[in-house]
């Protein structure tokens, strides 16, 4: 059975340190699924590359998945981890693409996460507690990655936010607003 782990966080705020120490504290095979491309002309992106790559252990299979993420989650044997790093690089490589197109994918995620039988930690970034972007495509990405991130959130059994470098089980002292009473 599928165990979803959730950690979403703003930018900077220590959600993928936080997955990484969760994934090495288990005793399953991880499978690393990195979602953003490589853009050799940017340096700045690269350098965060290099960074997650240097913190990772060696152990640990690497995929590089910018767009098919259903299909490598099915593609991997039962019983490993999975920590797919992250959904907003993930949503932003569809940016472009029509919004039927985008359902389609989301949908297909959405049920390969329920179908898995392995443990899976996604890292989402939340973007939505910030100024309304002042333009379409900065507001169709907060939109998608929103509801993207609820949705995986309804799924989960545990959903961590990050603030600050501190860690919080939400799934713990919250309530599931979309449960019914």
């Amino acid at each position: 059975m599928t165990k979803i782990t959730l950690v979403t966080g703003a930018a900077s705020s220590g959600k993928s340190e936080w997955a990484e120490s969760l994934a090495k504290n288990q005793s399953q095979q991880v499978i690393y699924i990195a979602t953003a491309q490589k853009i050799e002309s940017d340096t700045e992106w690269m350098t965060k590359i290099q960074i997650h790559q240097q913190r990772r252990p060696q152990s640990w299979q690497c995929l590089e998945v910018p767009f098919q993420l259903s299909n490598a989650i099915d593609k991997c044997d039962n019983h490993h981890l999975i920590l797919i790093d992250s959904l907003g690089t993930w949503v932003a490589n569809f940016i472009e693409k029509e919004d039927t197109f985008w359902q389609q994918q989301s949908e297909q995620l959405l049920s390969s996460l329920a179908s898995s039988n392995n443990h899976i930690i996604l890292v989402a970034e939340e973007t939505g507690w910030g100024v309304i972007p002042a333009y379409k495509m900065g507001r169709l990405f907060r939109n998608r990655l929103g509801s993207l991130t609820r949705q995986i959130g309804q799924l989960a059994d545990e959903v961590f936010l990050v603030v600050a470098g501190y860690a919080v089980d939400i799934s713990k002292i919250g309530v599931n607003i979309d449960a019914k009473p």
